[in-house]
This record gives C-alpha cells, sequence and structure tokens, in this order.
C-alpha cells in the first residue's frame, strides 16, 4: 500500500527492487488492493509478476469506492461489482488469476452471501482461487462460511491493536480461517520515535487519532516501554513487534509494509528473535489490551469496520 499511496511520495524503481528482493528472500505472499493508488498499486506489482507468477501469491481487496481527488466516497460489493472490479484488476496485474481475493469491508448495504456468492462463481470460473474477507465480525464470517469456505481474513493486529482476540480468533480458528495480519507496526507507531505526520507530505496518518498531539505523548510512554524490551534482546522495535504477531500462531502471517529493502531487511530479521514466555508476560504487562491511546481509525472510518461492531462498543451507527 505505502508503495502508491497514503505514506507520501515512494519511488517505484526502488519499490520495484524491494518486491523483487521479498521474493529473493523467500516471501510469497504479496498484498494489494484494486484502490491502492486508484490501480497504481496494481500495475507496480505487475512489473514484478510478468517474470515470476509462479513464485508468487497474490492477494487482492476490492470495493472502496474513490474520487479522482483520492477520496473514499463508499463501498460498492453488489454480485455485478466484484465482477466488475475483478476484471479490471485482472488487466492491470497482467495474469489470468488471482491468489486470494477479499471485499476490503463488509458493505452493509449488500447481504454478504450476495457478495460471497458473486466471488464463488468467479472462482469456479477459474478467476480465483481463494475467497477471503477483511474487517469482518464473527457474524458475518459465519454467514459468508456458509455459502463458501473462506480461506482468510484480513484484520489490523499488533501488540497495540488486539481487539480481535475476544470474539473474531476464536471464530476464524474454529473455522479454519487464517489470518493475514496489517498494521502490525500501527502505521510506524512501534518503528521510530512517535511524531505528529506531515499531512502537507500526503502522510495521512496525520488524520488519525494515535497520532494527534496528545495521544501521541502518551503513545510515547508505551512504545519507549515496548523499546527498552526491544534493546534487551539485542533488536529494534519493529523486530520484536513483528515477533510478537509471529508468536500468536502458524494461523496468524503478519504483512510486511516495507517501501525500500533497508526496511524489508530489518523485518526479516524479526524472524531470529524469539520470545520467550517470561518475554511475552513482560511485554503484555507493559502494554496491556486497550492501553494504546487513540482508536486505530478516524470516527467515520472506524463506522466502516464490521469487525469492531463485535466489540462492547455496541452498534455503529
Amino acid at each position: 500500500m505505502g508503495m502508491s499511496d497514503f505514506y507520501g511520495p515512494a519511488n517505484e524503481t526502488e519499490s520495484v527492487a524491494t518486491i523483487r528482493a521479498a521474493m529473493d528472500a523467500g516471501i510469497t505472499l504479496l498484498d494489494t488492493g484494486d484502490f491502492y493508488g486508484m490501480g497504481h498499486n496494481e500495475m507496480l506489482l505487475s512489473q514484478v509478476l510478468k517474470t515470476r507468477r509462479n513464485e508468487a501469491f497474490v492477494c487482492v481487496k476490492f470495493g472502496a469506492v474513490r474520487t479522482p481527488d483520492g477520496a473514499f466516497v463508499g463501498l460498492d460489493l453488489r454480485p455485478a461489482a466484484v465482477k466488475n472490479f475483478l476484471a479490471y484488476s485482472l488487466k492491470r496485474l497482467g495474469t489470468d488469476y488471482i491468489d486470494l481475493y477479499q471485499p476490503c469491508r463488509v458493505d452493509p448495504a449488500v447481504p454478504i452471501a450476495d457478495t460471497i456468492g458473486a466471488m464463488a462463481e468467479m472462482k469456479e470460473r477459474g478467476y480465483i482461487r481463494y475467497l477471503g474477507l477483511s474487517e469482518a465480525g464473527p457474524e458475518t464470517i459465519r454467514r459468508a462460511q456458509a455459502v463458501h469456505p473462506i480461506a482468510a481474513l484480513q484484520i489490523e493486529y499488533a501488540v497495540v491493536t488486539r481487539s480481535l482476540e475476544d470474539t473474531i480468533l476464536p471464530v476464524t480458528r474454529e473455522l479454519g480461517i487464517s489470518i493475514t495480519a496489517y498494521g502490525v507496526l500501527s502505521r510506524g507507531l512501534l518503528s521510530a520515535t512517535p511524531k505528529t505526520p506531515d499531512i502537507s507530505k500526503g502522510d495521512f496518518r496525520g488524520m488519525y487519532p494515535r497520532f494527534k498531539p496528545d495521544n501521541i505523548r502518551r503513545n510515547q510512554e508505551l512504545t519507549d516501554a515496548l523499546r527498552g524490551i526491544a534493546n534487551r534482546k539485542n533488536c529494534s522495535l519493529p523486530q520484536l513487534a513483528l515477533a510478537w504477531v509471529l508468536s500468536r500462531g502458524p494461523d496468524i502471517i503478519p504483512l510486511i509494509g516495507a517501501r525500500t529493502a533497508e526496511r524489508l531487511n530489518e523485518a526479516l530479521g524479526s524472524l531470529n528473535v524469539s520470545l520467550s514466555s517470561d518475554d511475552l508476560a513482560e511485554i503484555d504487562r507493559v502494554a496491556p489490551p486497550g492501553a494504546i491511546a487513540g482508536e486505530r481509525y478516524p470516527e467515520e472510518q472506524m463506522a466502516w469496520l464490521d469487525s469492531e461492531r463485535s466489540s462492547n462498543r455496541g452498534p455503529i451507527r
């Protein structure tokens, strides 16, 4: 995502080189969305896929509706829209099929059975290999599974973002559904020293609650405590954060948002970080669930999250 949108300018040559370096290192899952840069990200991936398609497991999210200036103006998960989005993704990616196809959110105006039914039809015709969901709550997951087996749920999960643990993770494990975890570094909050991002330079995080000045100051204490654990483990804070997600179970796959080979190599170093039961207990002590200051999205975007409707918040209107 960050190679095409939301985090400010990126270098396309460096982006392609980073994707190739990831595949050289044994990474096979490439996650994108048709709305990342309004198709730019898929075209970026196509530069690599044209010679390495057989090595890649390509995941595509769809359903977001955007305007020419980049604003998000809703969802469209009607069956006809599903097929339309898919047709354009296949063309931009330069491939005959997508390994994992996922609606980016749950559209409250369209029954999930209708969306999954259209996806299943496209699978029968060979355009999709596996069906997934993103940010879906337990009831939606069960309704989707009743129509067609769901292979994976993409959802935000990090040492500071653990809302899926109470009600969603038990359901996915009961049904044999994997988790692809995004936001494992909490949009950079678990990378460098937290600071308020510069919206004028295209960094969307400046609109997010966790990066507001008051919350940044509180979250600094949290990240400092986690960084202290990382220092004792002789690793960086991002490596600790990735190792923590990796420790949660073999059904959870952390997505690496690296935009450069340098950040990619740092992330790969997390594979050498072993967390003992004492380490995990200390992490829970300094960063218990709910300790982070601020929601993970602005209020209007939180309302799009079916996954949050299953929490203790009550209905989102």
